[in-house]
């Protein structure tokens, strides 16, 4: 897929072929993979010689500030204006770790209306016609595996210095729920790559894993001792948050990060779903494990996807009857649930 010579490497590099303005984009509520692959392809395309912007329809997470140049990142709830100015100025825009212009949102209006040449390259099913050139493998742990890749073929390797490895890092390890799930021989193989070309593992796992806040840490006691359920008759646990616990732990963007992952920690459970009401709609988050389809369940009843074992979705129904409902249709899955 990415070799020197297949076509649509070689499009991407006579596009690449003289100094250029570039946005890099990703989806919102922007997690591990969306920011390790944006700033490395920021980084790289930087050493390259372009001019390159990375811009969020939202806002980071706080466990993640300590990357090197995520704080120059254009964020467009907050710089609307600034953001869409970078946006039409492009002479090339990058969407990374999403394939449909409704996953940026508003900013996906400003996308659309450019003359901006589009390149996608990203890893989740069914890929939107909203990219001139378009790199898809629902097989690949992650965008930034994909990008690595990517950049590899390109033909450039003077330019993924320590930085560029150390930001694909991060979205292999949060995207694999540090290599828990949607694990591959070829992926293990990238990695030891990663390695050999500097990357400090150790230390990028602990900035990961032991960036956390004390209120955090507050809530996660929270859901465990007084928002967790367990369906032990169908393998299935749930947590689930309402708005009165947003506003009394002040949950900011990225604070709900992992939770769902405690429940994956109980042997008997199969299945995790972290239920979020939010101002509008009420979010869900799904593991699974084994040969559990939760991007099915997703798909069919809330709107959503992602992957076989880690999918999300909404509803506009109530938290109540959210939770009604999914307890509703754990039944309808019990030989999938059974069968793990």
């Amino acid at each position: 897929m990415f070799s020197l010579d297949a076509p649509d490497i070689q499009t991407v590099g006579r596009l690449l072929a003289v100094p250029t303005d570039i946005v890099v984009t990703s989806h919102r509520n922007p997690d591990g993979d969306a920011i390790g692959s944006s700033l490395a392809l920021q980084r790289f395309l930087r050493l390259m010689g372009h001019t390159v912007h990375v811009a969020f329809p939202s806002d980071y997470p706080y466990q993640l500030e300590w990357m090197p140049g995520i704080k120059e990142c254009l964020i467009f709830d907050n710089e609307p204006e600034a953001t869409t100015a970078h946006i039409q100025r492009a002479q090339l825009i990058f969407l990374l770790d999403f394939n449909d212009l409704s996953r940026i949102d508003k900013m996906g209006e400003v996308v659309a209306q450019t003359k901006a040449k589009r390149v996608m390259i990203d890893h989740h099913l069914y890929p939107e016609p909203c990219a001139d050139v378009v790199f898809s493998d629902s097989t690949a742990s992650s965008t930034a595996e994909m990008v690595f890749n990517f950049l590899m073929a390109l033909g450039n390797p003077r330019f993924v210095d320590q930085e560029v490895v150390e930001h694909v890092f991060v979205g292999i390890v949060t995207d694999t729920g540090s290599f828990r799930f949607n694990t591959t021989p070829k992926l293990f193989r990238t990695v030891a790559g990663l390695i050999e070309l500097g990357c400090r593992d150790v230390l990028i796992q602990n900035l990961i894993q032991n960036s956390m806040s004390v209120k955090q840490l507050k809530l996660i006691g929270h859901c465990i001792t007084r928002r967790m359920e367990l369906i032990e008759e169908h393998h299935t646990g749930i947590i689930w948050l309402s708005k009165r616990d947003y506003e009394e732990f002040d949950i900011q963007r990225g604070d709900t990060e992992g939770i769902v992952n405690y429940l994956m920690m109980l042997r008997d459970v199969r299945m995790a779903v972290l239920v979020m009401e939010q101002p509008n709609i009420v979010k869900l988050s799904f593991r699974s494990k084994g040969d559990i389809s939760v991007q099915e369940i997703c798909r069919t009843h809330f709107k959503g996807g992602g992957h076989k074992n880690a999918s999300g979705g909404f509803t506009f129904a109530s938290l109540r009857q959210t939770l009604d409902k999914l307890r509703a249709l754990l039944p309808e899955y019990k030989a999938m649930l059974d069968a793990g």
